[in-house]
């Protein structure tokens, strides 16, 4: 019999992944290629006014949202080799540079994780805030490595605006995942069912 706490560990893992697996699969639907505007098919973009398009706004990055949120809340629930299995998928599905966006991703992440017990009593714009720096420090990190190795980037203006759509994502996931899953920050001291600190 698993105990408990093995038990939410793994039903949170396994969670996780299937978020991760719908956010995958959503990216793959055939959708609008016009990189600035929101994902929205093809055949509702044709049939919508020019200034309903979600005013052009540039795409967040939902998945990198979603892991940070898990990462800041419960790192005990998904390990470094869940976060680099899950971004390297999606450097090949997306067809970046396999391994480089994985690489900052797992590197940022797990400089948030070692510093998780001095920031678990933040309140939420403090989370938000580190988040914010993590996202703006992640984006930053990979377009300078993609100049650097002299590969094809993306503008500075849309990349800049990805990160502020994510930063903005942020707080609304954390809400959502708050609601539908239970996902929450340990308190200090908080321990488990069976006296295990948390």
């Amino acid at each position: 019999m698993v105990d408990p706490r093995t038990a939410e560990r793994l039903t949170y893992r396994a969670l996780y992944f299937a978020c991760a697996a719908l956010v995958l699969f959503l990216g793959l639907l055939p959708l609008s290629q016009t990189p600035t505007l929101w994902p929205v098919p093809d055949g509702w973009q044709e049939g919508l006014p020019e200034g309903l398009l979600l005013f052009g706004l540039p795409v967040p990055d939902v998945l990198l949202c979603l892991t940070l949120l898990w990462v800041q809340r419960r790192p005990d629930f998904i390990p470094v080799w869940a976060v680099a299995v899950v971004f390297f998928l999606s450097d090949l599905l997306a067809m970046r540079p396999p391994g480089l966006w994985t690489l900052i991703v797992v590197v940022g992440t797990e400089i948030i994780r070692v510093r998780e017990a001095d920031t678990r009593d933040m309140p939420p714009w403090g989370e938000w805030a580190v988040a914010a720096v993590a996202i703006l420090g992640m984006m930053l990190a990979y377009r300078l490595a993609l100049g650097l190795f002299l590969l094809p980037d993306v503008d500075i203006g849309q990349t800049a605006g990805a990160a502020l759509m994510t930063i903005l994502l942020y707080p609304v996931l954390a809400g959502i995942l708050r609601v539908t899953l239970g996902l929450r920050r340990a308190a200090t001291g908080e321990v488990d069912q069976l006296g295990k600190r948390l």
